[in-house]
This record gives C-alpha cells, sequence and structure tokens, in this order.
C-alpha cells in the first residue's frame, strides 16, 4: 500500500510513524515549507496522547525533552484557587501528561520518520494544489519549484492544518478560519518557577485569561523557561482577526494584567521577561459531515480545528493518526477510510462544541459572574459536584478519563478481528469490541 501525507506537522508526522508502526512502509510525507524548523512555543500533550506515542516506541524521547505535569490549577483573576486536581501519573494515569516545546516536538517525530522511513520520505517545499480520486486510486498534484507534479497512491491523508490545501479545495467557499472575538499573545520566559516547578495554572475567565506552564527543567541558575498565553475577549475591536503568528510589542496588552501579580506567580514580571510576543486569534471552523472523498481523508486541524482550550488539538490528531493506521493495516482501503471517520468524526465534532462553550475552563466563568469581586470559600460560590462533574465530563468527551483511558483496548492491531461499526451507527465508547 502506497499512502501520501500532506503536511509534515505532528499530525502528519504521526500518521507516517503510525503507518511505518502498522508494515506499511511506502509513504511520503508532503510539506509545503523548503525546510522543517522547530518553531512555535509550548503545548500540552494529555494521557491519551502520550498512550499512543509511548504504543508507537517514543517514551524515552518525550521525557528527555517535555515537563510531565504533576498538576493543574484554576484560578480566579486574583489569584485565588477555584479548583487543582494532579495530572498524568499523579491522577492515576499509566502514562505522564507532557508540557513540551511544540517545534521540539515536531523535530523529535520528524527525526524518527526520517529513521524509520528514510530522508526520501520528506519532501519538503512541495506546494499541493488538488487530491482527486479514481480507478481506486488517489491523485495528488503539487507544486515543486515551477513543476508540477502528480503522483498516484492508494490513499492520501490532508494533514496540512487549518488552512488546509486539501479542504479549501473541497470547500471554496468556506473562507478563512471563523473568529470567536478572543485573541491570544503567546511567549516564553526564563524566570523563577512557580508551585511545583511542574505546574500548570489558568487564572481569570473568558473576559480575560493567563495560562502558564514550564516547558523545560529548571536550570542551574534556579529559573525555568515557561511557557504562556495571555487572552482577552477583543469582540468589535479593529485587530486584524486573520493574521497568524504576528510579532507584537507587549505595550498592546501587558497593561491589562498589570494588577496580576499573586503571591505564588507575578504575572507581570513573566510577560516582561519575554523576548518576544506573538499574536494570534483564537479561531476554528465549522465541523463537517464527512471528511472522506474517495481516497482522500481529512486529519486533525485539517478536519476539526477546534479552540486551543482543554490541551486538546495536538493530542487529537494523534488519535487520528493511530485510528487511521489501525484502520489501514486491518480493514480493506474503503472499510478503512469509513471505519476511522465513524470512529473520529462525531468524537471531534461533540469536542469542538464543547470547547466553544469554554470546555473545562467553564469553571472560570461561572465563578467570574458569581463572584466578580473574588470569593474566600470557593464552595460558597460553586458546589464541589459542580466543579467535579465539570472536569469529568470533559474528559469523558476528549477520551481521557483515567478508567476509560487505561482498560480500552490498544490501537495496536492484533490477531483479533477488526471491530467494525455498522454504517448508521455512532461510535459508543461503551460498546463491545469497539471501547478504544
Amino acid at each position: 500500500m502506497r499512502v501520501l501525507i500532506v503536511g509534515a506537522g505532528i499530525g502528519g508526522l504521526c500518521t507516517a510513524l503510525s503507518l511505518e508502526a502498522v508494515g506499511i512502509t511506502d509513504i511520503v510525507v508532503i510539506e509545503a515549507v523548503p525546510e522543517i524548523l522547530p518553531l512555535g512555543v509550548g503545548i500540552n500533550l494529555l494521557p491519551h496522547a502520550v498512550r499512543e506515542l509511548t504504543e508507537l516506541g517514543l517514551s524515552e524521547q518525550l521525557a528527555a525533552v517535555g515537563v510531565a505535569t504533576s498538576d493543574l490549577t484554576y484560578v480566579d483573576r486574583f489569584g485565588s484557587a477555584i479548583w487543582s486536581e494532579p495530572r498524568g501519573i499523579a491522577a492515576g494515569y499509566h502514562w505522564p501528561q507532557y508540557s513540551i516545546h511544540r517545534g521540539r516536538l515536531q523535530n523529535l517525530l520528524l527525526q524518527e520518520a526520517i529513521r524509520r522511513l528514510g530522508p526520501e520520505a520528506i519532501r519538503a517545499g512541495c506546494r499541493v494544489r488538488t487530491a482527486t480520486t479514481g480507478d481506486n486510486l488517489a491523485y495528488l498534484t503539487w507544486l515543486d519549484g515551477d513543476a508540477e507534479v502528480t503522483e498516484s497512491a492508494d490513499v492520501v491523508i490532508a494533514a496540512d492544518g487549518i488552512k488546509s490545501a486539501i479542504r479549501a479545495d473541497w470547500f471554496p467557499d468556506e473562507g478563512p478560519p471563523q473568529w470567536n472575538g478572543q485573541v491570544m499573545w503567546r511567549g516564553v520566559s526564563q524566570v523563577t518557577p512557580f508551585r511545583s516547578t511542574k505546574s500548570m495554572v489558568m487564572a481569570g475567565d473568558r473576559e480575560q485569561k493567563f495560562v502558564a506552564y514550564p516547558i523545560e527543567a529548571v536550570r542551574d541558575d534556579g529559573t525555568q523557561l515557561i511557557n504562556w498565553i495571555a487572552e482577552k475577549d477583543c469582540s468589535g475591536s479593529e485587530l486584524a482577526q486573520q493574521d497568524w503568528n504576528r510579532k507584537v510589542g507587549k505595550d498592546s496588552f501587558a497593561p491589562e494584567f498589570d494588577s496580576w501579580s499573586f503571591d505564588w506567580l507575578d504575572i507581570p514580571r513573566v510577560i516582561d521577561a519575554a523576548d518576544a510576543v506573538f499574536e494570534y486569534p483564537m479561531v476554528d471552523r465549522p465541523s463537517l459531515d464527512s471528511w472522506i472523498r474517495g481516497r482522500v481523508a481529512l486529519l486533525g486541524d485539517a478536519a476539526h480545528p477546534t479552540y486551543p482550550i482543554g490541551s486538546n488539538g495536538s493530542s487529537q490528531a494523534i488519535l487520528d493518526a493511530r485510528v487511521l493506521a489501525y484502520a489501514l493495516a486491518t480493514l480493506p482501503v474503503d472499510q478503512a477510510l469509513k471505519f476511522y471517520e465513524d470512529e473520529r468524526l462525531p468524537r471531534t465534532r461533540e469536542l469542538q462544541r464543547v470547547n466553544r462553550a469554554m470546555g473545562p475552563e467553564l469553571v472560570m466563568q461561572m465563578v467570574r459572574e458569581r463572584a466578580p469581586a473574588g470569593f474566600t470559600n470557593i464552595h460558597a460560590v460553586i458546589d464541589a459536584a459542580e466543579l467535579d462533574e465539570v472536569a469529568a465530563s470533559y474528559k469523558r468527551v476528549a477520551g481521557f478519563a483515567p478508567t476509560m483511558l487505561n482498560e480500552r483496548v490498544s490501537w495496536t492491531p492484533t490477531d483479533e478481528p477488526a471491530p467494525i461499526l455498522a454504517p448508521t451507527e455512532a461510535p459508543n465508547p461503551t460498546q463491545v469490541g469497539i471501547e478504544r
């Protein structure tokens, strides 16, 4: 079987590694940029994604470049704790959660793909135009310099992100990603660690928020590299809504956080210590009815871009890759693509819906609305059962409720018959033979 993958990001490279792991090795990854560089800032890999990468043999590499997150705390804009919970191994998972620099993760995956598949499996500097199907084959056309190239494969996987060329070709009237009015400013700062040196914190509410977590071990001088995101509701502003990765001055947002200095985290100091700050709009796209056209399939942000809430974007792309590889290894191609879509589309559609409603961060907005001037007793504002359910329900939707994840069947193929969903049957995580 030959597979062409569009995009050498996290989703595309994980797809290549997942296919190689099930014995599909005739793979080419087509990437638009001439040189794949370790760019970006921090991301989180949740235990369900770490499980998949561990089963691909990458656990040692992840441990070497990531920070195993120990706890997550939500606080209001005055620094008072709303909710705190252990994460990863400390929360009872069989796998850790990692905070990691996105570029380092991408480079790790790239080097593994080159080692396992050979350097010829990665073709950079190729701008994809179209993907079509005919005679039980997929055909991918791209520009290599000024030369137009068309190659065939059994399957084409479009993992080329929220601005996917393949999705744009399918839906020319879809337009740009949809902005929800929120703007994020992202940076990294070398500062004094906070809490446990492996802690993640989210402060504020929907109107204004600050997220911080370490992405490196503590250095000899006692400082630690902290990834942070400042966020504000800028609905109705004249900001360039579709600018991406735009470098901006700190004065465009930092004064809004001048009073956000807590005993355990000095947010103005963290912002001031950053060498550079980049501005992003918070965007997603509408959910699709199908990700499949013939022998071409969308994956990751090309299929289901979602707001960066709940630390699930990259994790869901990794799950896509593993499910797709499992299906292609155990079913005929057309059935495999249908299985992949039936398993993943309803889950990610629900996750998109929940993230639009703030996901687990909803507790922060609930507190803002009920106690705008702050509180002394959180349970006088929101009871423990309500807090528990917000956190637990999100884990169920995203696929990383501890017991469900620890006990579900692996996506590594075995000699057992492939579980096949009935065409009209929605995936059910409790159904015998499909529990994943």
